[in-house]
């Protein structure tokens, strides 16, 4: 039986049929739309921003993409007809330059203009600072989680920073500040360094391990690191790229049937962040619902064995604090106006209905658990596939109707489901295989 339900389904159906032309180009011509797109967002950023930060990234960034670009359709010129071997391996050493251009290159340039400007925040987005101000207090043994002050709304103007005291993430997220309590210069302990070394290694082990052609292995890499959905981050801020790292590799050591490891690696994504638990929870409820009882305890005590001492300590510790950063805030019921507004839906409702805000955040709580159940109790998740693209849908509601989310968010989504076409496509293939080779013997 499908496990999808027959929305799901159209809809992807509809997307498969739009994007068929597409798929259907030689690999050089597929890559040089998604650098001339890359180059053209690159563009818009630089002009329409009001970050400078964002507008520096996409002057550095801009012009790599288009060269790129142009080097793609005139290797397809010459060598389309070439064996695919040769091909693969244009592709690859485009992507190199390309993380050099819009990548590291940029990021060493913001990060060495942090420390040689009088305003350091034109070249660092706030959330930096507040894991690195959270990782020196972990390294004197302090909670990181503080009790912030609650303003009335009359005395709380527009350029009121007291969002910067706020540490919304979970306990572990502060590891990457930890390098910024060292003597070392700043250069090398920005949290973002860390932020995109731990990234290529976790998600280059993820890629390395997944039992998928390399030509989706390259497909993963671009969306991971390479796009502005993973390159501008990381410059800018980069907190969520680790957590889909980590994600990434849990899933492909869950598919390999690895369930210790990958609950490990699910659980620390999850004590980083709460915008990992949609394809963390929905991981192990998959195992418990498909996996032998053995296999079904392995992959929950490596879950619950790294999520349980990380965050259980800080939340007793302080609970009030607690709750009010990695709770109240983020929904913004904090009484202090987060910087994450993007103009989606959710913000515009409770913006249009101040007063309706918390009965909001109850009603699309209950909405999306409600919701949730249901999917899980008619259309249990059937491979590692569906639990990615379910984890997708998940998250695209999550942001989409959240009071206080950004823009920037929808790298959940879009990952999500990206991995479950590339896991999806790969069992397809397996079973097609398989399926086969029975008849031909």
């Amino acid at each position: 039986m499908e496990s999808r339900p027959l929305v799901h389904r159209r809809i992807e159906s509809a997307l498969v049929r739009l994007s068929s032309p597409y798929f259907a180009l030689h690999d050089f011509l597929r890559d040089a739309v998604l650098y001339g797109l890359s180059g053209l967002f690159g563009v818009v950023v630089a002009f329409t921003s009001n970050l400078a930060l964002y507008r520096e990234w996409g002057a550095m960034a801009a012009p790599t993409y288009f060269l790129a670009m142009l080097s793609l359709l005139v290797a397809y010129r010459r060598y389309r007809s070439a064996d695919e071997a040769p091909c693969f391996r244009f592709r690859l050493v485009i992507a190199a330059i390309v993380v050099t251009g819009a990548l590291v290159v940029p990021l060493a340039m913001e990060v060495s203009w942090r420390t040689s400007t009088p305003n350091p925040y034109l070249h660092v987005q706030p959330e930096v600072t507040g894991i690195e101000r959270a990782g020196k207090d972990m390294a004197l043994a302090k909670d990181p989680y503080h009790l912030v002050e609650k303003f009335p709304e009359a005395t709380n103007p527009a350029n009121d920073t007291t969002f910067e005291k706020f540490f919304p993430y979970l306990p572990l997220m502060a590891v990457f500040g930890y390098a910024s309590s060292t003597t070392a210069p700043v250069e090398v302990t920005d949290a973002r360094v860390t932020f995109t070394l731990v990234t290529l290694v976790i998600g280059g082990a993820a890629i390395a391990l997944a039992q998928l052609s390399r030509r989706r292995r390259l497909s993963l890499a671009q969306f991971l690191v390479v796009l502005p959905m993973g390159s501008l981050p990381l410059v800018t801020g980069g907190d969520d790229l680790p957590v889909l790292a980590l994600l990434l590799l849990g899933l492909v050591l869950m598919e390999r049937e690895r369930d210790l490891p990958a609950g490990v690696m699910f659980g620390l994504a999850a004590a980083l962040k709460f915008t990992a638990w949609p394809i963390a929870v929905l991981s192990v409820i998959f195992v418990a619902a498909t996996r032998p009882k053995k296999t079904r305890l392995l992959m929950g005590a490596g879950f619950m064995g790294v999520l349980i001492p990380i965050v259980l300590p800080y939340s007793i510790m302080n609970p009030a604090a607690f709750v009010q950063n990695v709770i109240l805030f983020p929904l913004g019921l904090s009484g202090v106006e987060s910087p994450a507004a993007s103009p989606l839906v959710g913000h515009f409702i409770v913006t249009l209905l101040p007063g309706f805000h918390q009965a909001y955040v109850v009603l699309i709580a209950v909405v999306g658990v409600a919701m949730f159940a249901r999917r899980l109790i008619r259309h249990t998740p059937s491979i590692g596939a569906d639990v990615a693209t379910l984890a997708g849908w998940c998250a695209m509601f999550a942001v989409v109707v959240a009071p206080s989310t950004r823009v920037g968010y929808l790298i959940y989504p879009l990952n999500f489901f990206l991995w479950g076409a590339c896991l999806g496509a790969s069992k397809n293939a397996s079973i097609s295989s398989m399926r086969f080779e029975t008849v031909e013997s």
